[in-house]
């Protein structure tokens, strides 16, 4: 099975440009509170769309969310209990039918290089470490050569691209999804002179700080004293944006649960994204295949001449085996992906049944003297910050912007363990920074939990609710990424 195709239908761009064409496509009605006309301009223009439905983004398939029992329930062989098994509930979402993929990368690379000309520090810094393949005793050049670029790898998965680079891929495709959606619609025209900080970026277009080529078919303004206007956030025509998706939505998403499932019971219970204890396809077509590529035993990563079996002397294309059954592929083996969350061995015991995760850390836009939004940054790019503690002073929901070490090496946390971990009470820092007067360890604020199994992994590890964790700025050859998208109103689709 192929890839689907990473472009908007026809029939979807058609029904988008009907949108646009009649100022939000919403009918007129009757506001139930007041009595006055919605989308009507001779009742002042008030636009309402009613029924929205949220269309499926490029390369993205719709997980539909639910409860579950988060963590792993087989013999912790590590024995660092660090996934006790607890049920949750993970949203409704979107994620990437597969791995992000070589050429996918090369992509994101080709259009820095184009729009950032003058500003070369951009490109080098997403450039993955190809390096990664080195091995002392190894004879890997050839992938350090030509795994990135050579067509033979394009449908392979980027490896060698560190969780900052995946987050900053994540939100460059957030862009170039939205400006594709509104040059399609013909709200603006097609700009390939954008260079420096005038690009196109979803936030700075919304919030009037990128203007780009007026289209043919403008938003009609409902509002009669104008006659167009740009797109906003509720005419629902521009997507969420993309980003990793959170540890428990990928462990949800991997064991695909949904496939084993009756009237809200659960008849089995998985180890694998897929049915059974075994790791070999029980089919009678194939019965005896790897159903992930993986590594099976001492010098054995393939097979043997002649019956490759999983047929992965490394990765492999990233549509790959079969697909689980939310339709992903390769949740078990190939690489290791990273996730959104911050890694702690005690997390389990912390987060939130609902939509547990760990690393929020709150932030607001920079405003002027006068309330507005500044100026967009040399990148093109709305600025922020944390919010402060006079911020959020009147608030019961969150007490503090940076949430990383809540019940975990905060000030509160250190004084219900007696106060040990700090030499200073009116330290600030968490257990784990690399500061000085600061117990330190080998997890900071800045690991990051990966999971799913590799090329390069045993069996144990291609089991969803297992889970390791890399220091964000690092890389490696057996680890990359894929998006996801949040899903905005019903957690069901609407057929």
């Amino acid at each position: 099975m192929r890839l689907k195709s990473r472009l908007f239908t026809p029939a979807l761009m058609l029904g988008l440009m009907v949108l646009a064409s009649c100022g939000g496509g919403a009918k007129k009605s009757a506001s139930s509170t007041t009595g006055w006309e919605y989308n009507d301009p001779e009742s002042g223009g008030f636009e309402y769309q009613a029924n929205y439905e949220q269309e499926t983004g490029p390369g993205l398939v719709f997980v539909e969310g639910g409860t579950f029992i988060m963590g792993s329930v087989e013999e912790d062989v590590m024995k660092r209990w660090d996934n006790s098994p607890r049920r949750v509930t993970v949203r409704s979402f979107y994620m990437d039918e597969t791995e992000v993929r070589n050429v996918d990368y090369r992509e994101y690379l080709f259009w820095l290089n184009r729009v950032f000309i003058d500003m070369p520090e951009v490109y080098r810094k997403a450039l993955p470490d190809t390096l990664v393949w080195r091995r002392p005793l190894a004879y890997n050049e050839p992938m350090v050569e030509n795994y990135l670029r050579h067509p033979a790898y394009s449908e392979y998965p980027v490896v060698g691209v560190s969780w900052l680079q995946a987050s900053d891929y994540a939100a460059w495709r957030t862009d170039r999804v939205n400006e594709h959606i509104l040059v399609e619609m013909g709200i603006i025209e097609l700009d390939l002179q954008q260079s420096g900080a005038n690009n196109f970026d979803t936030e700075a277009y919304l919030l009037g700080q990128y203007e780009g080529v007026a289209g043919k078919n403008p938003m009609e303004d409902l509002n009669p004293e104008r006659d167009t206007r740009r797109v906003r956030p509720s005419d629902g025509i521009m997507l969420p944006r993309y980003r990793l998706p959170t540890e428990a939505e990928w462990e949800y998403a991997a064991y695909g649960l949904v496939g084993n499932s009756y009237q809200e019971r659960l008849t089995d219970r998985r180890i694998y994204p897929w049915d059974g204890h075994t790791l070999r396809n029980p089919s009678k077509k194939e019965r005896g295949r790897m159903m992930a590529n993986f590594v099976r035993g001492p010098g054995d990563y393939m097979g043997m001449a002649g019956d490759l079996n999983d047929a992965g002397d490394i990765t492999v294309p990233v549509n790959s085996y079969y697909p689980n059954d939310f339709g992903l592929y390769c949740m078990a083996g190939n690489v290791n992906e990273w996730v959104a969350d911050v890694y702690r061995p005690l997390s389990n015991e912390d987060t939130h049944e609902f939509s547990p995760f760990r690393g929020n850390v709150f932030e607001t836009k920079i405003l002027d003297e006068e309330g507005y939004v500044v100026e967009k940054d040399e990148y093109g790019e709305i600025r922020y910050r944390a919010e402060t503690d006079e911020d959020i002073l009147d608030r019961n929901n969150y007490r503090t912007a940076d949430n990383i070490n809540y019940k975990d090496g905060d000030n509160q946390s250190n004084i219900s363990m007696g106060g040990n971990w700090s030499t200073s009470e009116k330290s600030t820092e968490n257990m784990y920074a690399d500061s000085p007067g600061i117990m330190s360890s080998t997890i900071s604020d800045r690991t990051r939990v990966y999971k799913g199994g590799s090329w390069r992994d045993r069996a144990y590890w291609l089991s969803p609710g297992t889970r390791r964790f890399l220091d964000e700025r690092e890389s490696r050859d057996d680890i990359g990424f894929r998006c996801a998208m949040t899903r905005v109103g019903t957690p069901y689709k609407v057929k």
